[in-house]
């Protein structure tokens, strides 16, 4: 999507390019209401408890977005931080009124799945960290 936009003084090329780098903020109340029932401002996302089957687990700090999709980044209870992909099946409920993400741990990545289908050692990495499977014409993984 390609959005021009124009603002009032900056009539040519060098009053734009001055303006590089500059951070601009909009006032809640212009912005448009949530279109669809699945569809949500990051800024509303950032600062929710995170919960699963057994209560709250974290708080989302972030989303990006680096083209695959939104992804939540979540500050776990006594751990270090995750990314969790912003999917229907990673995060089913979404509440932000009750100030909550609900989150499938399987859907998600914070579980292993214990019955995978895969043997032992054979999930796609060996033992010491590398990557097991199919080399590229490179020769790379």
């Amino acid at each position: 999507t390609v959005v021009v936009v124009r603002f009032k003084g900056v009539n040519d090329r060098n009053a734009a390019e001055a303006l590089a780098g500059t951070e601009l903020f909009v006032d809640r109340s212009v912005l448009p209401d949530d279109g669809e029932e699945d569809e949500f401002y990051h800024a509303d996302l950032i600062g929710l408890d995170v919960r699963d089957d057994t209560g709250v687990i974290g708080k989302v700090v972030a989303v990006h977005n680096f083209g695959g999709g939104d992804i939540l980044d979540v500050t776990l209870a006594g751990r270090k931080g995750v990314l969790i992909p912003f999917t229907q099946a990673a995060v089913p409920h979404v509440a932000i009124a009750d100030g909550f993400v609900e989150v499938d741990p399987l859907a998600a990545g914070l579980v292993e799945d214990e019955d995978d289908g895969e043997a032992p050692g054979r999930s796609g990495f060996d033992p010491k960290g590398r990557p097991r499977g199919p080399k590229d014409a490179g020769g790379n993984r």
